[in-house]
């Protein structure tokens, strides 16, 4: 299958591992794209998903978590050298106490676009044994996680629940 992703090495790297054929491309394209056979899918979240009305084009949507993505608070260091340590201080506190919040509205987000896709008659595809998509990873992992803190990470983050 060509599946979109964006243009990075890790994530061409991870679709070829995966058996699938990376196609990287702008997100505006994605519509036409799977519209007109140039890609079979494209990774995306519930909201997007739906947003973005994909699932007009696309009827199936796996639910495989194999791309679990951050979201984060983000300052450059200029900006933030330049501000007072009372106001790093709010800063860091306001964003560890939105943290919870975040994830709140996300979830209410998901399950929002969730139904809506799955009322116009999208078919959610769940339960799938992620153990052999896991295995096709390696490689990529030894490739990229080269450094021993690389490799700590990897650890960490498998163990997350």
């Amino acid at each position: 299958m060509k599946i979109r992703v964006i243009q990075n090495d890790v994530f061409v790297d991870m679709m070829a591992a995966l058996g699938a054929t990376a196609t990287a491309m702008p997100y505006g394209e994605v519509y036409s794209a799977i519209q007109t056979g140039v890609i079979d899918g494209a990774e995306n979240n519930f909201p997007s998903y739906d947003s973005s009305g994909h699932a007009e084009v696309a009827k199936f949507y796996t639910l495989d978590e194999h791309l679990m993505v951050p979201e984060l608070v983000a300052m450059s260091k200029t900006t933030w050298d330049r501000l007072s340590s009372e106001d790093q201080a709010v800063i860091r506190e306001a964003a560890r106490n939105s943290s919870a919040t975040q994830r709140q509205l996300w979830a209410e987000a998901e399950a929002a676009s969730r139904e809506r896709v799955e009322a116009a008659g999208a078919e959610i595809v769940e339960g799938i044994d992620k153990q052999p998509f896991m295995d096709a990873m390696a490689p990529v992992y030894e490739k990229y996680a080269t450094s021993p803190e690389a490799q700590d990470l990897v650890e960490r983050i498998r163990a997350t629940e």
